[in-house]
């Protein structure tokens, strides 16, 4: 009679430093996995501590903690199937990235990391120690061999394993979503099934963690590279994977695979869910934000609505004199759509008062981007205010367009503990807007339908802090203007390599310089979601006093 083997896959949304309430998660999942009669359970990488910790687990205390909460879930869940969990591995004074396998009340094995990234998002080799390889290991009738994370992405630790006797690969991760990432893994995956002849299996995280979100997305390769199992993006899941040994070796049997949605929906599910966890895993229910009938705001407003649902929305109208009609009422439109509350705070009196206290300095000096600014301060103030009174936290709205060039106010429009939009680039705005009114999921929380009027999307982008302003006065395009930026900032072109390709070389230095020169700015802007593999601040980190330019 042929063996078989049950591996229950957790892809589940563990917070940093919740060790306690972490294991909670691992015994409820575990528990639903000895019901389904399973021989195993896999939890993705460092998830009793939540991934990415940073400098939390180098201190001693925190990574002994840790490894006593493991040793707690080991005895509580002696009783049925193995656990596989990630947690850090303190020995001496060397700290491992590691993956405990728990059985019959003891930890049986502790994979150790051997390949520690440090790129992007990455500081691993800050972090911890890289380890020697280690073997597989043996839970019932299986010989399992776990690279841990980018163990898999190089032949090293899989085909190291595989020969010395692994069955099968399981791969825990903590792979954080960016677009396009998911078929880099599945390619990267299938070149390590190609080499070993082994099924593999690759659980991941889900869940915000700072600016970064994690979309699970695990899956399941038979021992041909063919995908057997796919677990739905940016979702908590429990899935039964089946094992059967024949002639071959152990084979998979076929699952279930969920749709991998187009990119759009993939970055417009992890805005929503990296602004949900930021706030409730910081302690916040509710947000506030200004809602000024331009397009990034009432993006911001529909993400924040779908994340934590319209009542926990509160949006605020700060209207000056060039505040124009038809942006109040496309604010209260949108608000009306999204079914948020909106209240209107006029800035005039503020500002004449500041205007009355500066007059004695500014006497006789002409009017210039000091007093647009003032005005974009005095309303930071306000919704700072309103925050700190009723406690819902502001989310900022500028996109990522905006927070490359510094085309925003520090201390103004720039005021907030998140922001959804930070790493989109302002034509991504305009079609994400267009995607949301389309389309409706289940994981969202606010109406379906036409949220965010057309009137909105299609009028020319205004600050409205002086006369008949728009963004074009002061900067190229935005679809000529995000075009250089990708070159200089997604692709690291050099001005020659974009002038080459048809752009003005004028125009091209002189966003360059805007560039530099905000780098200021962006130390101090609130955190925000990442969706590309060159978020501004975390995979692209540039000194603020910076004299060089491209002398192409």
């Amino acid at each position: 009679m042929s063996q078989t083997f049950r591996l229950t896959l957790a892809q589940l949304n563990p917070t940093v430093g919740a060790l306690r309430a972490n294991a909670d998660l691992a015994r409820e999942a575990w528990r639903e996995a000895r019901a389904a009669k399973a021989d195993m359970i896999a939890f993705p990488e460092m998830f009793l501590t939540g991934y990415q910790t940073q400098d939390l687990v180098q201190k001693p205390a925190f990574a002994r903690d840790a490894m006593a909460v493991i040793a707690e879930l080991a005895a509580d869940c002696a009783e049925g199937p193995a656990i596989g969990i990630g947690a850090p591995h303190l020995d001496g004074e060397l700290l491992f990235n590691a993956y405990y396998v728990l059985q019959e009340g003891r930890i049986s094995a502790v994979v150790k990391k051997h390949t520690l990234p440090n790129y992007m998002v990455f500081d691993e080799k800050r972090l911890f120690t890289a380890a020697d390889i280690s073997g597989p290991y043996r839970v019932g009738p299986l010989v399992i061999g776990s690279p841990i994370c980018e163990d898999a992405w190089f032949d090293e630790v899989p085909e190291a394993q595989a020969e010395s006797g692994a069955q099968i690969l399981l791969v825990p991760n903590g792979s954080p979503y960016s677009r396009g990432r998911h078929d880099t893994r599945i390619d990267h995956m299938v070149a390590r099934v190609v080499e070993t002849g082994l099924p593999l299996v690759y659980v991941n995280l889900i869940g915000g963690q700072d600016d970064q979100v994690f979309d699970g997305s695990s899956f399941v390769l038979n021992a041909r590279g063919h995908m057997t199992h796919l677990l739905p993006g940016f979702t908590q899941a429990i899935a039964h994977v089946d094992f059967i040994e024949g002639d071959d070796g152990w084979q998979v049997t076929p699952g279930d695979l969920a749709p991998m949605p187009e990119d759009y929906e993939r970055d417009y599910h992890a805005m929503v869910t990296g602004t949900r966890d930021y706030l409730q895993k910081s302690g916040f229910q509710r947000v506030l934000l200004g809602l000024s009938g331009g397009i990034d705001s009432a993006l911001v407003a529909a993400i924040a609505a779908d994340a934590l649902g319209p009542e926990n929305v509160h949006c605020i109208m700060l209207p000056s004199e060039y505040t124009s009609e038809h942006s109040l009422e496309d604010a209260e439109q949108v608000a009306q759509a999204l079914g948020v509350k909106l209240d209107e705070i006029a800035i005039s009196g503020p500002r004449a008062a500041v205007t009355q206290a500066l007059a004695p300095l500014f006497d006789g000096l002409p009017e210039d981007l000091t007093e647009e600014n003032i005005q974009s301060r005095l309303r930071g103030v306000l919704l700072m205010a309103v925050s700190n009174k009723l406690g819902a936290m502001v989310l900022t709205t500028g996109n990522k367009s905006e927070v490359a060039v510094g085309y925003a106010t520090i201390y103004g429009d720039m005021n907030g503990g998140f922001n959804p939009i930070k790493d989109l680039y302002k034509t991504r705005v305009f079609e994400t807007c267009r995607w949301r009114n389309a389309n409706y999921r289940d994981w969202m929380k606010a109406p379906e339908g036409e949220v965010i009027p057309t009137r909105v999307i299609d009028k020319p982008p205004s600050a409205e802090l002086r006369a008949d302003q728009k963004d074009e006065d002061s900067l190229p395009p935005y679809e000529v203007l995000d075009v250089i930026l990708e070159g200089l900032l997604d692709r690291d072109l050099s001005v020659a390599e974009l002038v080459a390709e048809g752009l003005d070389r004028e125009t091209v230095k002189r966003i360059e310089h805007l560039i530099y020169i905000s780098e200021w700015k962006r130390y101090q802007a609130a955190p925000g979601v990442r969706l590309s593999t060159r978020a501004l601040h975390l995979d692209r980190r540039y000194p603020m006093v910076n004299r060089w330019r491209d002398p192409s």
